[in-house]
């Protein structure tokens, strides 16, 4: 049994300080993927601990023949989902880039390169900006967060192939948007 496994089972035994490690492993990652969906960190904040009460309460209901982060991942999409419904006000994947902090900067400091630099990566929010919420959510899961292509199925309820599919077309409408913006060959 993994130590993820007996962290589980001691919580289902009425330790809350097992869940407790759980929650301080998985926050941040998760806090990452639900501001993918709702870009305002105060919602996410407030939607990741709606999740994690969620999920303790249906620990339970948890079959461990999946990974956890895939069952809490899911529990925190379906709500940042119903969230940003209710909102049902338009944000921009930069705020939610903002609000998650600055970008990795490279080891070369030069004052030419972090301008050519901070443009790319403004060109690449843009594009990601104007893709459908399926495409950016999917680049997401995959690009950013390396999920399997069976975590994914999972997380988002779709088959494999569709998995498949849809992060082939969300990469070439993210390559489309990149090419529209100026010459992005090299990226």
């Amino acid at each position: 049994m993994n130590d993820e496994a007996l962290l589980i089972k001691s919580a289902l035994d009425g330790d809350s300080s097992s869940f407790g490690v759980l929650v301080e492993r998985y926050q941040n990652r998760l806090m990452n993927c639900v501001l993918s969906v709702i870009s305002d960190t105060e919602e996410a904040e407030d939607v990741i601990q709606e999740s994690f009460i969620q999920a303790y309460v249906k620990l339970d209901t948890f079959q461990q023949n999946s990974q956890f982060f895939t069952w809490l991942y899911r529990i925190a999409f379906n709500n940042a989902l119903s969230r940003r419904r209710r909102r049902k006000t338009g944000t921009s994947l930069d705020q939610a880039r903002e609000a998650g902090g600055s970008e990795p900067t490279a080891r070369i400091e030069t004052p030419d390169h972090r301008m050519l630099q901070s443009e790319n990566i403004q060109h690449v929010r843009d594009a990601l900006a104007r893709l459908s919420d399926d495409h950016r959510i999917i680049l997401n899961l995959r690009e950013m967060e390396d999920m399997a292509y069976d975590d994914i199925a999972a997380t988002l309820n779709i088959s494999i192939g569709t998995v498949r599919s849809r992060l082939s077309r969300a990469r070439n409408a993210l390559k489309e948007q990149l090419e529209r913006q100026g010459d992005w060959s090299d990226v």
